[in-house]
């Protein structure tokens, strides 16, 4: 049997072309869910599809990224599959079947580009975040304590626990006000 699985990192995102692409490949099951791929954990719909099929089935999915973001995490995927006797099978990436040494081959290249890939867009992201810090245009979350007013209230002989109450914050959002 061909199981299917789709993933999508966002509810805004469309599973559409995922489950289409499933269905026209063959797969009688699908499980699809819109979670993020950096981790296995929470990831409710692939255990249940790893849990679902069984020796002489086959995992499908479109793409490498939306079963696995790691090459860890890929790897022991592949090895779950496999200790039940289970294929895995790739769409999008030709070559990409586990019932093959190439296709074993070319799972771990097209799996260490992809942590690569990766790898090289979360620092960008950081570069980019440390450029606007620099720039004055990454400043964080807005206050959301008004520290003067605690400072106000605490002159005016206001304990901790008083104004934690009137300004309807925590006593530890008190103290920090405080302490600046």
């Amino acid at each position: 049997m061909l199981v299917g699985y789709a993933r999508c990192s966002s509810i805004t995102q469309s599973l559409d072309i995922q489950l289409d692409d499933l269905r026209q490949a063959g797969c009688e099951k699908i499980f699809s869910e819109k979670v993020s791929g950096r981790s296995t954990k929470d990831r409710d719909q692939l255990a249940q599809a790893l849990d679902f099929v069984r020796e002489g089935d086959t995992l499908v999915v479109t793409r490498l990224d939306r079963l696995a973001r790691s090459v860890n995490d890929l790897h022991q995927i592949i090895e779950r599959l496999t200790a039940k006797k289970v294929a895995f099978r790739c769409l999008y990436q030709g070559g990409v079947d586990t019932d093959t040494s190439p296709g074993r081959l070319m799972l771990s290249i097209l799996a260490a580009v992809a942590a690569f890939e990766n790898d090289i867009r979360r620092e960008r992201q950081l570069e980019g975040i440390e450029k606007a810090k620099a720039q004055g245009k990454y400043l964080g979350r807005k206050p959301s304590v008004d520290t003067a007013k605690v400072s106000e209230l605490h002159a005016n002989g206001l304990r901790p626990s008083q104004i934690a109450r009137e300004l309807k914050i925590s006593r530890t959002s008190v103290y920090r006000a405080l302490a600046a």
